[in-house]
């Protein structure tokens, strides 16, 4: 498998992980003010996951160009 096959997986994985950050960002939202202690730490983990995600995007995007 190529690097950019293998980071072409990692990517699917990655976008998943981060639709999935989304929605409980979501479901989160909708449900306010009950669990409103939970905003930073649901926030931080759909930032986190869109960070890693936009990173690795880069990276193939690098790789592609090369």
């Amino acid at each position: 498998m190529s690097d950019i096959d293998a980071l072409k997986a990692e990517l699917k994985k990655l976008s998943a992980k981060a639709t999935q950050a989304k929605m409980d960002l979501h479901d989160l939202s909708e449900e306010l003010p009950i669990n409103w202690e939970q905003i930073p730490a649901v926030a931080k983990k759909a930032h986190e996951a869109f960070s890693e995600l936009e990173k690795k995007r880069a990276e193939l995007k690098a790789l592609e160009a090369a």
